[in-house]
């Protein structure tokens, strides 16, 4: 039997006297504002920490999404191949031919940067008291334990199995239900794939998982221009929980995912997504295909808007190892099953580190 872990021996409560921090949207369109203040400057001793350019030989994956419902089974055989490799060598990957249309990209994209618009005080209205309310709008992570403040506004919405959804601007929902909806399709659809090359038969992680009431939401990240990028991070290194995000961004780089030892930035395709491989899988996987660290840093001349929908089994869901991964004493199980919206609830409330929530249900 899997060993289960409750996430009230490892929740850290959030400090109730922190105050509250405006927006850097407002900090960042200030006329006087020539240097950011003390409590946003991120320092790090880690070395290389420089981001480079991807090597022609080693870059980013690219899968072309309609050829996992290919008639022909040498291209689907092949395109669950390759989904095999990019999980495991990269778990980032981009996905073309996706069957999103551009417009409901393009609504999603303008739906959001009005709402970043609306006035501080319209903003507030949705702020949410806790790390799991259906809409919570903020700054930072989690400014209520963060010791440095990251150069970030965000609006996070569930959108599936319930749904949620700011009433302002006018027609959010709509467009909101419609894109979510094809996203999820998608990520069915590319976990299907991914299931495939585990050995695993096409449906077992949709199963396994409860994909049916699978927890999907939204993340919605604004990047401002900042006076002195060198010193702010937008998001600081990470892996996400989940088993699939699924992102698009306005045109702005700002992307870097450590790869090889070192950072690498990331170059927004035309119409394609960009896709990685959360928590959830590297459990699910027994290890097999990791999450990844990837961190967010800022320019002091563009505003860069990502989009990222996350999506997780169900919230009840205890995750553990696929027991047709797990075998004998050669293979043992390397994580401990926990609820998935514990796992979650554990990561919101604390200080955002690396993968060190991951690391406390490893075996």
């Amino acid at each position: 039997m899997a060993t289960v872990c409750s996430v009230a021996s490892l929740h850290q409560e959030a400090n109730p006297s922190r105050l509250k921090v405006g927006s850097v949207k407002t900090l960042a369109e200030s006329s006087n504002l020539t240097s950011i203040p003390s409590h946003y400057a991120f320092t790090t001793s880690a070395s290389g920490d420089q981001a480079v350019h991807s090597d022609h030989d080693d870059s980013i994956p690219v899968i072309d999404f309609s050829l996992l419902s290919s008639s022909n089974p040498d291209q689907r055989r092949k395109v669950v191949s390759d989904l095999a490799k990019a999980c495991q060598d990269w778990g980032f990957f981009m996905v073309i031919n996706h069957g999103v249309p551009e417009r409901q990209r393009k609504a999603m994209g303008d739906m959001l940067t009005g709402f970043f618009d609306l006035t501080e005080e319209e903003k507030r209205e949705f702020e949410g008291k806790h790390v799991l309310d259906g809409i919570r709008w903020g700054t930072s992570f989690n400014a209520s334990v963060d010791k440095v403040f990251f150069w970030r506004d965000y609006l996070k919405v569930r959108v599936h199995p319930k749904f949620y959804c700011p009433s302002k601007p006018e027609g959010f929902s709509e467009v909101l239900a419609e894109y979510a909806g094809a996203v999820r399709k998608l990520a069915r659809g590319l976990l299907k794939g991914i299931s495939e090359s585990l050995g695993l038969e096409p449906g077992y992680i949709d199963e396994a998982m409860n994909m049916d009431s699978s927890l999907q939401i939204l993340t919605a990240n604004l990047y401002p221009p900042c006076p002195q990028p060198e010193l702010a991070m937008g998001m600081p290194p990470h892996s996400d929980h989940g088993l699939l995000t699924i992102l698009m961004q306005n045109g702005i780089g700002g992307l870097q995912v450590h790869h090889g030892g070192k950072w690498v930035k990331i170059d927004p395709i035309p119409n394609a997504f960009l896709v990685n491989t959360g928590d959830h899988l590297e459990i699910m996987s027994n290890g097999k295909y990791k999450s990844v660290l990837h961190r967010a840093v800022v320019n002091n001349k563009d505003t860069r808007i990502s989009i990222v929908l996350s999506n997780g089994p169900s919230p009840d869901t205890v995750v553990t190892p696929a027991e047709q991964l797990v075998d004998g004493e050669s293979n043992r199980a390397k994580y401990i099953g926990m609820k998935y919206k514990d796992f979650l609830e554990l990561q919101q409330s604390s200080v955002l580190d690396g993968k060190s929530v991951l690391e406390r249900v490893k075996i």
